[in-house]
């Protein structure tokens, strides 16, 4: 019986995003909107530039998803108070460790960050580096957010999930795009796409979630059961100076300062 609208929103564009944030404003109306899911993305793209010239992995990772919740605040923080509490859940990756996060993916370089070359180990090169940089960004954007929250006093939550190594259309796409290849990605699909979402389903729904946690599959983190994750490596790997960094350089991109 639910009630389902279609907003498309192109993430490759910073002009398309305001554009969809208007149409979901006049969708919820009065009655603020709950949760907002920033799922969306694609991996080990090429290297090539959006139209406002950014890489199209962190553009559409993580910039826009950025610009998207700014645009919705006000409607996140009227849910909360009519309801006492929304929630902002972000999508990050087993792919958000590694090197911390650096200033030259986050600006005006799209198509100018290594190539395209894949590395002949599995996960490396260019492309995969350029991933992690995207995926990163989703875990330091949710601790950002959630310091920011905690300072305002709100009563929006902020959580981070991860999927482990699930059969989606993602693989397809980073296959058919020369990311990877048919068998390497045969290969490490560890759980489907439903166990993959347990994730994103309990930072969404699950009425016991910790604003800044990170849920998803422990030990390795390729597959099993969604759970809250030990804080202190997320909280080491997303550390202050990337926090701020992020934030800055998140607010330039998109052209708007974004405040709690």
């Amino acid at each position: 019986g639910a009630k389902v609208i279609h907003i498309p929103c192109d993430l490759m564009s910073f002009a398309a995003v305001p554009e969809a944030a208007a149409k979901i404003r006049e969708a919820v109306g009065e009655t603020g909107l709950d949760v907002l899911c920033n799922n969306a993305g694609v991996m080990a793209s090429k290297d090539e530039a959006t139209k406002d010239g950014y890489d199209v992995q962190m553009q559409t990772n993580h910039l826009s998803h950025f610009l998207l919740t700014r645009e919705l605040w006000p409607q996140l923080t009227k849910a909360a108070e009519l309801r006492g509490e929304a929630r902002v859940v972000n999508h990050s990756s087993v792919a958000r460790k590694g090197k911390k996060l650096e200033q030259k993916y986050m600006g005006k370089n799209g198509g100018n960050l290594g190539g395209d070359k894949v590395g002949t180990m599995p996960f490396s090169g260019a492309r995969w580096e350029r991933y992690h940089q995207t995926k990163l960004a989703n875990l330091v954007f949710t601790l950002a957010l959630r310091d920011r929250v905690v300072t305002a006093g709100s009563k929006v939550k902020v959580m981070v999930a991860h999927p482990g190594v699930a059969a989606t259309e993602l693989q397809v796409h980073s296959v058919s795009d020369g990311g990877m290849s048919g068998g390497m990605a045969n290969m490490v699909v560890s759980q489907t796409a439903e166990d993959g979402a347990l994730g994103i389903l309990m930072s969404c729904c699950d009425p016991a979630v910790q604003s800044g946690g990170l849920y998803g599959p422990g030990g390795q983190g390729l597959k099993g059961m969604a759970k809250l994750l030990p804080a202190a490596p997320e909280e080491k790997l997303a550390d202050e100076a990337s926090r701020t960094l992020l934030w800055e350089a998140s607010e330039e991109a998109t052209g708007r300062k974004f405040a709690i």
